[in-house]
Order: structure tokens, then sequence, then C-alpha cells
């Protein structure tokens, strides 16, 4: 197994990552955006207010994209299992 498929396996994990984690975190950020901005017109300066927002989001976020999410996981980690006896150098 050489450095070079180490490092290319690490990307492709490190990007997948990126790619799951991207729509929960711009929904997290919307959300939180736009209640920062309604408690700075209303001037509710409340913590569950913007807490149970993004919580919802998050949760209608998975729900909607978590099928999605799965089927990349497991895309990825049957690519990798099939890919361990070429990078143990048998195949």
């Amino acid at each position: 197994m050489s450095q070079s498929s180490v490092i290319q396996i690490a990307g492709q994990a490190i990007y997948l990552a990126f790619e799951l984690a991207g729509p929960v975190l711009g929904a997290a950020l919307a959300v939180g955006l736009l209640v920062s901005l309604f408690q700075t017109l209303t001037q509710i300066q409340e913590a569950t207010l913007s807490f149970l927002p993004k919580l919802a989001a998050i949760a209608l976020v998975l729900f909607i994209t978590g099928h999605w999410m799965i089927g990349q996981l497991i895309t990825f980690t049957t690519t990798l299992y099939g890919e361990i006896p070429k990078l143990l150098g048998g195949g």
C-alpha cells in the first residue's frame, strides 16, 4: 500500500464528510441567521429562541436527505472494501 493511495482515500473520505455535512450545516446557518435577524428587529434576547428552530431545521434536513446520505456512505464503504485487495498488493 503506497502513501499516495492512503492520501487519496483520506481525501475522498474528507470530501464525503464535507458533502454530507453541507446540507445540515447550511440549514442551521440559514435558520440561525433568520432567527438572529428576527431577534434583532424585535429586541427579544432569548437563548432558546435560536436553539429550537435550528434543531427543527436540522431534523427536517436529516429526514429529507437521510436516505441519500446513507446511500453515499454505503457506496463509499463498498468501494473501499472492494479496493482492499488492490491496496494490499493482491489484485
